[in-house]
Formats: structure tokens, sequence, C-alpha cells
């Protein structure tokens, strides 16, 4: 008799968990393409879909510090390993250490019996064996010392990689250093930017509450709302109208900081998925030309998507490499030009935490390198006394501050501009040296930065 799939049968959200946990790690997948994969595909009741969720992420943040306390469960490193097996264990565990009300032996005995599918007796006899042993030892798990191993204390506790933890201390300090990796384990706000060219925020608002959802105002946008509860997003009232967008606090600003005007020609590098671009023709009240540019069709097609669902007509479309050079319409001289630059994105860790564990310093000082070769090339496609915006969505000094300054050092045409005198007035304080910088533990924001560059006449 032929196995029935994992579509024809009953599916459990541990077993698509540790599906999408094997897959996050083996191919350094995006655990939120993934999840929403899953949740179009079965039909899991509304509160497995939220099990679901709460497994995935909750085991990707919490990685580390589960980790640490399997190595002193396992005969052998967690490395060596079967992978589907190390994901199981890590979920199984991630259950017993932070879900109150998941019911022990739900969680054991669905790991076992997971375990046993996959790999017999022997499989499901490590995962009960070494469940069990956590479970005795619960309420006495150790950490390193913090007085002797401050790196170990704080990679192990908050769950981040020792070159990462290492890194941000020397950036910012031990006690703010540990604010950051704390707020990195929590979950972020979702938040919307109204688009302001269609009702704009306070009629989204009354909208949106009249159809019982939780919503506030955002703290630092103009244009942000902040959305509790809420689970398919393009089924609220106005997704469908172009009544709004999903995009980051932080992100928002980043358009305020360019502050593009009508009837200018813009160029919108690295434009995908396309909130910043949507953002800047609204800006510019629709009025004038964004070239909006990316090396990636599918990101491309992503962003056209939601411009023509926000109902702009100012955007054009380029599949371009921006570290080559434009060629064409693409080369005649920009207004303004903002670099949204590919990053390690560790700024996102909020929403994104697989990508503490899938990135490494050999990735930033690649991702360096690449920066520096973008902001270089497009910066010559600008009208004197136009304006450059440098952004990421990550928090390390290579990739930020050490490329701005090494562009201002060689292109002496270029004047740094404090980013406080262009944000809007309630987003003022978020910014350090002149810089546009959000930050997780003390904008409940992801991590932003930015720099706003003028050319001289």
């Amino acid at each position: 008799m032929k196995k029935a799939s994992a579509s024809e049968r009953a599916i459990s959200s541990r077993e698509l968990a540790a599906d999408i946990l094997l897959k996050v790690e083996q191919r350094n997948a995006y655990a939120d393409i993934l999840l929403d994969h899953s949740l179009k595909k079965f039909p899991l009741s509304i509160p497995d879909r939220a099990l679901l969720t709460q497994l995935v992420y909750g085991t990707l943040r919490w990685r580390g510090r589960i980790d640490w306390h399997l190595s002193h469960y396992l005969h052998r490193p967690l490395s060596r390993m079967d992978p589907y097996l190390r994901n199981l264990l890590r979920l199984t565990c991630y259950q017993l250490l932070f879900l109150e009300k998941v019911p022990e032996y739900a969680a054991v005995n669905e790991g076992v019996e997971l375990a046993k599918n996959y790999g017999g007796a022997k499989a499901g006899g490590l995962i009960n064996g070494v469940a069990r042993s956590l479970l005795r030892e619960k309420a006495r798990l150790l950490f390193p010392d913090p007085e002797e191993d401050v790196i170990g204390y704080l990679s192990a506790f908050y769950s981040h990689p020792d070159w990462l933890v290492r890194k941000w201390l020397e950036c910012f300090g031990q006690e703010e250093a540990e604010l950051l990796l704390k707020a990195n384990n929590d979950e972020p706000p979702l938040v919307l930017r109204a688009n302001r060219l269609r009702g704009g925020r306070e009629a989204l608002m009354k909208t949106l509450r009249e159809k019982g959802c939780d919503v506030s105002p955002t703290r630092w946008s103009p244009e942000g709302i902040s959305l509790k509860g809420a689970s398919a997003i393009d089924r609220l009232p106005g997704f469908q109208e172009g009544h709004f967008q999903i995009q980051g606090e932080a992100s928002q600003l980043v358009g305020y900081l360019l502050g593009p005007r009508p009837r200018e020609r813009v160029l919108d590098a690295c434009a995908a998925p396309g909130g910043k671009t949507s953002h800047l023709a609204e800006l510019m009240e629709d009025s004038g030309e964004i070239i909006a540019t990316d090396i990636s069709a599918r990101g491309l097609e992503k962003l056209e998507q939601n411009v023509q669902r926000l109902g702009l007509a100012s955007v054009r479309f380029f599949r371009v490499d921006v570290t080559e050079a434009l060629t064409g319409p693409l080369a005649m001289p920009f207004d303004r030009i903002l670099t949204d630059v590919p990053c390690s994105g560790l700024g996102t860790l909020r929403s994104h935490p697989e990508a503490r564990w899938q990135r490494s310093e050999r990735d930033i000082e690649r991702l360096a390198r690449l920066q520096e070769k973008i902001i270089v090339r497009v910066s010559s496609y600008l009208k004197p006394e136009g304006i450059l915006v440098y952004a990421t969505c990550t928090l390390t000094r290579e990739e930020n501050e050490e490329v701005v300054e090494g562009f201002l050092d060689q292109h002496r045409d270029f004047v740094l501009e404090d980013a406080r005198d262009y944000l809007p007035r309630e987003a003022r304080g978020l910014s350090r040296d002149q810089y546009f910088l959000a930050l997780p533990h003390r904008h409940n924001t992801d991590g932003f930065f930015a720099a706003r560059m003028r050319k001289a006449a």
C-alpha cells in the first residue's frame, strides 16, 4: 500500500516545525517563508497555527541556550548528530524549558514518536533519554560564570553566537549590549504604514478598529500603525484596496531622511521588496519618477505587486546589478539616491532569529566590501546638490559607520548631514553622531542605521 504523503494525512504542528527547523539549518532558508508555505498548505486549526509559529520562532531564538544545556546530556557534540534528530531534540527541549502551557508529556511523547518514525527505536530512545534527564535537572541548570567568562555567559543565557556577543560588547559596552541581546529574543510588533495618498493613518485606524482590530499609532513614525493579534494580513480591511503596506517603523523613517519632493527623479537601488520604494512615491505625491532596481527577479516581482496594489504610478522597475555601470536612461543624473544595501540583517533578529546562526564574521567582511562597491558606483549618478542616503538593517560598525567614513574620505565632494534635521520631530532622538540609529532595546524597532550625505554643487 502506498504511504500517504504529509499533505494527504493529518500532520501535527511539531512535525511541521521539525521539518522547518531542519530546512532553515541545512539550506540557510528563511523561517518566515517556510512557515508561510506550511500555513497555506496544511489545514491546521487556529490553535495549531499559533503553536507552529511559536515552536519555529521560539526554538530558533533560544537555540543557543538550548544547545548549551543539551551539551551536558550528550555523549558526543551536538554538531555530529543526525541533523533531523538534532533539530527535533532542540524543538522538544524548547517546549520543556520555555512553554509552561504545553504539557511536558505531550512534548516528550510526540518528540519520541517523530524520532521513531524517522530513525526507529534507537532514535526514539535518544530523544526520550535526553528529555527526561533535562526534566530531572530543570531546576538546577547552570550557565557559565559571568565573572570568569562574560562572553560565554551572555552567549548561552541570551542565545547569541560568541563572535556576535564579542562584537557588540566592543561596540556598545556590556550594559547596552546585554539589553540589546535581551531585546532580540522578544517578539517584534507588527507594524503597518498607512498609505498617505489613500486616507492616511487616522482613517485606517478607524476602519481597523471598527472591524475589531487592536491598533495604536506608532511612537516614531507619523504613518505607522502597531497591530496586535492579526494573522492573515491580506484579509484585513483596506489591504487589497492599497490603504496600507507592511513595513517596520524604523524602515519607514528612512524615507523621511531622503526627503524626496514631487517631480524629482529618484533612484532606489536594491529596492525589493518595495516598502521604502512605495513610501518614497507617496512622499513625492506620486509625482516625478522613481527608478527601482534590484538584482532579484522575484524581489522585483514582489515590489511591482506592492506598488500596483498601493495605486502608485511613478515607479519604474529594472533588474540591475548596481555594482556594474548603469546604461541608457538609467544613467541619467538623479536628484536623490537611496542605497538600502544588502547587509547581515543583524538588526532584525526579533523577526528573523535564524540570522544569528546563519551569519559569520566572514560574512560581515564580505558584505562590507560589497556595500563599499555599491555606494561608490551609485553616487556617480547623483546631481550636484543631490542627496544620497546609505541605509542598512544591521548593527555592525564594519557595515555602517566604517563604510560611510571610508566613502567620505575618498569622495570629498560629499558632506555628511545631521540626520536629526530631517527626521520627523518625534523621531529626532533616534540618532548618534549625526547618523540615524534605531535600536531594538531602546526604541522597540528593528535595528537600523542610515547616513544622509549631500553632494557639493
